[in-house]
């Protein structure tokens, strides 16, 4: 079995379904449950694998707790001169 990914106009969703009902009875149209919640799911998952494996390969640096509080306060403070 193989999953894919279809977009569908809003005003051709029913069509779209009856199509598929009468068609074929081998194919399972089922809701992601994942995009139903947030539509940008997958692209904020791949950004977020990109920054582990970018922390991971030492092209990202990770911040110390005491370096991101000095970075913080001397941010702060920036804001507020």
């Amino acid at each position: 079995m193989q999953t894919l990914s279809v977009q569908i106009q809003d005003d051709y969703v029913q069509q779209f379904m009856d199509f598929v009902k009468n068609s074929h009875s081998n194919i399972t149209i089922s809701k992601d449950k994942n995009l139903e919640f947030d539509p940008y799911f997958y692209d904020r998952q791949k950004e977020l694998h990109q920054i582990r494996d970018d922390i991971k390969s030492g092209k990202m640096e990770m911040l110390s707790q005491e370096q991101y509080d000095k970075e913080i306060e001397d941010f702060f403070s920036k804001l507020n001169q």
